[in-house]
């Protein structure tokens, strides 16, 4: 073969190598071909499973990928009261609101509804009347029952003659556990069971509060214009503590509640594993809230409290979305490491131990929002008016959804083979 002939055929091959390199590439910008809304993407370092939007007060939520496709969108014919989550058995539950609700307060919803795979109706349950409005956030529990937070009633006279410093009705927190096989309710807890104050010495529940961290200080949300004193937002439940978790976004804390109890120990502050009754086990974020005088207020206006569970990185741990991040126009998310045995002293520091947190100055939403972990070590963050963020443990973000002013509740992650979502066919 003579030079020139060697020439031409280098060429050749160099030539068919470039356009099957060239071909190779558009057919991977072709695979990873990205929806609008994404407006962020490593895709060496994202998880890959598919996430659970829920658009607050909406009537429909959605999964989709971390390209931004969706997959798959459930239809509601009521609005949703905040939460729905889609369950390992392929149900959907979620709460829903009453547009007959007798009474308005921010995230009032009323209605509980339990969906089947094929998205038929299973079960409903309807809390909403002149004394009583389900709202915010509901769960299922191992045993089947369903846990929701409930606004309780108090009038003025009733509130005024316990020491509460008002002038109109209050609607404190109660929980109430259902059996939806026969729609009874079989266990309950109630805030105003745990009362204390300091402003009346003839009242029984008189007390110097920071003396009892396991009550409640009714007088510490002194804007009580609208009733809502308290604004509980969000539980989780612990199953192999039996507790849960609650957040309460007016008093900057989560609270612990012990679940083992019956109804009646529950109201009373003996019984149950920890033999508290229904007194508080442990509470963290805000000292201030029972004026301890030991530890540092972390939180100033709070949600969803995610138990790390499973075979996840931090698991234990307490992931917490803090909406208003000191004095900065911005939000930041909590990892806390819980105490191993729960102990609430007087006067003492109480509080957990930070692990990790991120914030950004992008990142900032007065409402909703929250925080789940990943099962590669990242953390999915709703930013409630904006859309999604994707951070690793280093806080370099990897993925960020704009939701184009769409308001988000909260976002869950689904490993691609979850039974959750077997009935999809995806």
């Amino acid at each position: 073969m003579n030079l020139m002939s060697k020439f031409k055929l280098s060429f050749l091959i160099l030539f068919l190598a470039v356009f099957s390199c060239d071909k190779k590439a558009d057919d991977i910008i072709e695979e990873v071909s990205l929806s609008p809304e994404i407006v962020a993407y490593e895709p060496d370092f994202i998880d890959e499973n598919y996430l659970f939007l829920i658009e607050n007060g909406g009537t429909s939520s959605y999964l989709i990928n971390k390209q931004g496709d969706r997959l798959w969108t459930w239809d509601f014919d009521d609005n949703l009261g905040n939460d729905v989550e889609l369950l390992e058995n392929g149900q959907l539950l979620g709460i829903f609101k009453d547009d007959n609700r007798p009474f308005t307060l921010g995230g009032g919803s009323g209605i509980i509804k339990l969906f089947e795979t094929n998205g038929s109706l299973k079960w409903q349950y309807t809390i909403a009347d002149d004394n009583f409005l389900a709202h915010h956030d509901v769960e299922m529990l191992p045993n089947g029952n369903i846990l929701v937070i409930v606004w309780e009633r108090i009038t003025v006279d009733q509130a005024q003659q316990a020491g509460i410093i008002t002038n109109v009705d209050i609607f404190p927190e109660k929980l109430i556990e259902i059996n939806p096989n026969n729609d009874q309710i079989v266990w309950e807890w109630r805030s105003w069971d745990r009362l204390v104050q300091d402003i009346d010495t003839n009242l029984p529940n008189f007390g110097e509060v920071s003396n009892y961290p396991e009550k409640i200080d009714f007088n510490y949300n002194t804007n009580t214009s609208g009733g809502d004193i308290m604004h509980a937002n969000g539980i989780d439940y612990d199953t192999d503590k039996d507790v849960i978790h609650m957040s309460v976004n007016f008093y900057n804390e989560i609270w612990v509640i012990d679940h083992s109890t019956t109804t009646l120990q529950a109201e009373s502050n003996l019984g149950g594993n920890y033999n508290k009754g229904g007194d508080l086990i442990y509470r963290y974020g805000n000292p201030a809230a029972y004026k301890n005088t030991e530890g540092n207020t972390i939180f100033n206006n709070n949600h969803y409290p995610n138990l790390l569970e499973g075979n996840v990185e931090g698991q234990g741990n307490m992931l917490i979305y803090v909406n208003n991040h000191g004095n900065l126009t911005q939000s930041i998310v909590y990892e806390l490491e819980l105490p191993e045995v729960f102990k609430l002293l007087p006067n003492v520091n109480n509080e957990p131990n930070i692990v990790w947190s991120f914030t950004n100055s992008d990142m900032y939403a007065p409402k909703f929002s929250g925080a789940v972990r990943l099962s590669n070590g990242n953390t999915l963050i709703c930013e409630g008016d904006y859309g999604y963020w994707e951070v690793t443990q280093s806080g370099e973000v990897v993925w960020k959804y704009e939701g184009n002013s769409t308001n988000f509740w909260r976002g869950y992650s689904y490993d691609k083979n979850s039974p959750a979502l077997s009935n999809l066919n995806l």
